[in-house]
């Protein structure tokens, strides 16, 4: 069974889709962009830094109200507007959200652009239970 989620109390997603969709306990989670997710008309959050956290704690956010968090990310994907430029510092802030010995598999990729003109966006897969 296939199920479309979008958390209560979240702004809804930019795009046309879901905050997640969870098949069998795998959580497939729709990029997050480094923006207040309770204010989601507003600017996007300054530097690399900045949107790679807000980036995380929203994803996190959706992974809680789906009775996860981000314990439960399996893997990620991490894409860059200015890749050369920011990989370091999104590292950087990105490995402050997870444990040395329990990081999740991850890609990055540069892209020549992104919804907002954000730095940075992540989505994930996840595992519930």
């Amino acid at each position: 069974m296939i199920r479309h989620h979008i958390i209560p109390g979240l702004a809804r997603p930019i795009s046309p889709s879901s905050h997640a969709v969870i098949v069998d306990g795998w959580v497939f989670l729709t990029g997050q962009l480094g923006r207040d997710l309770d204010e989601p008309d507003g600017p996007l959050f300054d530097g690399i830094a900045a949107q790679t956290e807000q980036a995380l704690r929203n994803m996190d956010r959706v992974l809680r109200g789906l009775g996860g968090s981000l314990a439960s990310l399996v893997s990620a994907r991490v894409f860059l507007t200015e890749f050369d430029r920011d990989y370091a510092a999104m590292n950087a802030a990105y490995a402050t959200f997870f444990p040395v010995d329990a990081r999740p598999a991850r890609t990055c990729i540069g892209v020549t652009g992104l919804v907002k003109r954000a730095l940075v966006e992540i989505d994930g897969i996840a595992r519930l239970g």
